[in-house]
């Protein structure tokens, strides 16, 4: 198989850096802003809410993900678990979804580009600077894993340090009568807080999907997602509270880390905050280029996609056919779209993959023919329940519904391209007889 050819160059630390630099990247510079201007203060119980709906479906991912070291993540899970015309759908969706978050992170960056230029964001700069972001990373991508693993862990080290600085000094610069917690916010202010804020959690996932290219997958990715979702909960109630106690206008701002840290830091300090902003969203756009990247290969491999689709470079030992497609693709989507266009779309689809992987959980305990997991989740099925429990609550928020249409469709083209490829693939096979 094609999977054979592929170099298994990345270790626990590789892996735990993609998780951080995909769940950092662009939310927690922008989010603390909106969820403030819907619930005030009672952000910070939100951050919270969001910690404990994906540590649940961690730990089913954890779990789930120890049974493989192939490429394809949720897709394969599905796959497995529900047979190929589900675990199409999975992948299908999840490919649109890291396309689509690509696209919405990149218009991120031009944002935060404007605080120092503002026609960064506007006409033919933005589509040069567009291409600029882009093409490096395929190309990067397109010549070895191991170089994007050490760009994904120079970018993890880069939107660290700004980020810790910006709590380690702010926490002096807290005034205790900016946090009020007055007036109690309504249900679905909270529910829709949450769901905005969930964006800036989700992420981890892109860690399982090059499991094929990883030295003990099996065994490394329980430990790299855990990592990841502690470091990124702990430092995010931190931020929160430091832009909530030093910022008192953050409701109205576009860039409200760069803005509080201006506060406490000068001119300078908000300059600092909003490069490590830019280095951040840089690291996720590249963490899940990789993920976005490896999907239409896995499912190529499956023969559900176009067989070129998997073809293994020669020299390089990378799915090039697969990088250049989603290459293309986010630059369609990025040129043609704005950051918040996408946040509702990309988080919605991804919980409803997440969704999947949970049901999976408890499917594979049930079964013998299937590899033994490394990590076992304590009180793995209640996980998996409650995790459901929570993806519908928040799936029923009444945005939701606004933006379901794109995602029906979406699901319905999906259908289309599998039954296409397979119908192909049986006539191509019936004229080799």
């Amino acid at each position: 198989m094609a999977e054979e050819k592929l170099v298994r160059g990345m270790g626990r630390w590789d892996l735990t850096a993609i998780a951080i630099n995909t769940i950092i990247g662009t939310g927690i510079f922008i989010l603390p802003a909106k969820a403030v201007g819907l619930i005030g203060d009672f952000s910070l119980v939100a951050i919270v809410a969001c910690a404990v709906i994906i540590g649940l479906v961690v730990l089913c991912f954890a779990e789930v993900s120890s049974r493989f070291d192939a490429t394809g993540g949720m897709y394969l899970y599905a796959r497995e678990a529900f047979g190929p015309v589900i675990g199409f759908e999975a992948g299908w969706l999840y490919w649109i979804v890291r396309v689509a978050t690509y696209a919405a992170n990149c218009n991120a960056f031009l944002i935060y580009l404007a605080y120092f230029y503002p026609p960064a964001n506007e006409g033919w700069l933005r589509i040069v600077l567009i291409c600029l972001v882009l093409l490096p990373m395929t190309a990067i991508n397109y010549v070895g894993v191991r170089q994007s693993t050490i760009l994904t862990n120079v970018f993890t080290v880069g939107k660290l340090l700004p980020l810790l600085i910006f709590v380690a000094v702010g926490l002096f610069f807290i005034e205790p009568a900016n946090f009020t917690f007055a007036k109690s916010p309504t249900y679905s202010d909270f529910s829709a807080a949450v769901l905005f804020l969930i964006y800036a959690y989700v992420g981890f996932e892109a860690a399982v999907i090059p499991a094929g290219e990883s030295k003990d997958p099996k065994r490394d990715l329980p430990f790299a997602l855990f990592v990841a979702l502690g470091v990124c909960t702990v430092l995010y109630i931190l931020i929160q509270a430091v832009a909530i106690g030093t910022l008192p206008g953050l409701a109205d701002s576009n860039t409200p880390l760069a803005d509080s840290a201006r506060g406490f830091l000068g001119n300078f300090g908000a300059g600092f905050i909003a490069v490590g902003a830019l280095v951040s969203i840089l690291g996720n756009l590249n963490g899940g280029f990789l993920a976005a990247s490896r999907l239409p290969y896995a499912m190529a491999n499956e023969q559900e996609l176009p067989e070129a689709i998997g073809r293994i470079h020669t020299k390089f030992q990378t799915p090039h056919i697969s990088i250049i497609i989603t290459a293309a693709a986010i630059l369609a989507l990025t040129i043609y779209s704005s950051f918040f266009t996408a946040v509702t779309i990309a988080t919605v689809t991804r919980l409803m993959v997440y969704a999947v992987t949970c049901l999976a959980l408890p499917v594979f305990r049930r079964r013998e023919d299937v590899d033994k997991a490394s990590f076992r989740a304590p009180f793995g099925i209640a996980a998996a329940v409650l995790s459901l429990l929570l993806i519908g609550w928040l799936l029923t928020d009444k945005r939701v519904l606004t933006e379901s249409l794109p995602i029906l469709i979406a699901v319905g083209l999906g259908l289309l391209i599998y039954a296409a490829v397979k119908f192909f693939n049986k006539r191509s096979r019936v004229e080799d007889l």
